[in-house]
């Protein structure tokens, strides 16, 4: 789950601040410093992701951690993915608000409930033989 919530937060970060970097007169080449500066974003906060989640315990973390992560997925996939495919479509970003972010968000939560489950029955040295 670490690795997955590293990942998760690496993307963001990456799409957050090269959309950001656009905003900046950075003239002909703009394009390619976003990219640069957005991949070395995305790697530092990836790293700091990775330091952070070295534990994951607990019902309400693995709930919580699982809601956030799912529901921000289903929320980008919905907002962008209509602005992506169907750019005409002046109500595509609404699908991301009213459906697939907060139909994301329940899934994560009892996702990371299941995972909770699982990882509880497993037992403390993580099924293997102490």
């Amino acid at each position: 789950m670490r690795a997955f919530l590293t990942i998760v937060v690496a993307l963001f970060g990456f799409v957050l601040v090269r959309l950001l970097v656009n905003f900046l007169p950075l003239g002909a080449h703009r394009g390619m410093i976003a990219v640069v500066v957005a991949l070395a974003a995305a790697i530092a906060v990836g790293l700091y992701a990775w330091k952070v989640l070295v534990v994951i315990e607990g019902l309400f973390t693995h709930v919580v951690v699982g809601a956030f992560a799912t529901g921000a997925i289903g929320f980008a996939a919905g907002f962008f993915g209509p602005l992506i495919f169907k750019p005409g479509a002046n109500q595509g970003p609404l699908l991301g608000i009213f459906i697939t972010g907060p139909l994301g968000f329940v899934v994560g939560g009892i996702g990371g409930f299941f995972v909770w489950l699982w990882k509880k029955r497993r037992g403390p040295t993580g099924g293997r033989p102490a």
